[in-house]
């Protein structure tokens, strides 16, 4: 954790929260209900949606009948959230804390976060974090985009989505995923990997950028074929990026 990186955050955030809500990859409907299934949690289950952003998850989850406790940084993001999900009264609840800050009456039934392991400066403590939340039995659930295992291709692909996003610090390889989760203690560790698409101009315009467009475009057609993050240049000068997201469910052992 770290104050800095965590000010960044909700700086960012708070910028992007607009358009950050409306983009496709985010409220695509389809990604959203096998996000759920996959999760799997117990009908009725208290689930901490960490990094809740503007409640997109939060609410597919309270639309399946769970019910949601979400902890952002942004606090814009936080009143999306709370607008959003306001017909489900106090099944919702989205709070601006850190998850790190976050201090719970009793143990949740499960975890979820989409989106957001890549900002994380240490992605163990953030999953350890999760597992500390939840109950023994519980389940961590977790989705992100995937990077290339070829570390050097997976360093050229970070340092173009750094470049698009400062608050951006690392996307994972499928098999980090899953390492990350065995070693936050977990058992039962399931993945499964997803296609999406990106039009470079809506990714591009909702983030906060740390070099120009025109900069970030050139090392993207320049990068050569990435999985996961593989940029094409169609006729009409745009550019689509085929792209890969892990999601990943773990369950809290019980002790014996």
């Amino acid at each position: 954790m770290s104050i800095d990186h965590d000010r960044e955050l909700a700086n960012a955030f708070d910028a992007q929260a607009e358009k950050f809500e409306r983009a496709p990859v985010q409220t695509d409907p389809v990604a959203l209900a096998n996000l759920v299934r996959f999760a799997d949690f117990q009908s009725d289950s208290i689930v901490l949606d960490a990094g809740c952003g503007p409640g997109l998850v939060g609410l597919a989850l309270l639309e399946a009948g769970l019910r949601v406790v979400g902890v952002d940084l942004s606090e814009d993001m936080i009143a999306r959230a709370r607008k959003r999900c306001v017909a489900f009264g106090d099944r919702a609840r989205f709070i601006r804390v850190s998850l790190f800050e976050h201090q719970p009456d009793r143990l949740y039934d499960g975890s979820i976060s989409r989106f957001t392991l890549h900002h994380a400066i240490d992605p163990l403590a953030f999953v350890k974090r999760q597992f500390e939340l939840v109950r023994p039995g519980g389940v961590v659930v977790a989705c992100d985009h995937t990077s290339d295992p070829d570390r050097e291709r997976a360093r050229i692909q970070n340092e173009i989505e750094i470049a698009r996003d400062f608050s951006h610090v690392k996307e994972l390889s499928p098999g980090e995923l899953v390492d990350l989760f065995a070693a936050a203690g977990l058992d039962s560790i399931r993945f499964v990997e997803e296609s999406f698409s990106l039009d470079f101009d809506e990714w591009f315009d909702r983030a906060t950028p740390s070099k120009t467009k025109e900069e970030t475009r050139s090392a993207l057609l320049s990068a050569g074929q990435i999985r996961g993050f593989d940029a094409k240049l169609l006729n009409d000068g745009s550019i689509r990026i085929e792209c890969r997201r892990g999601l990943v469910r773990g369950v809290k052992p019980v002790p014996k």
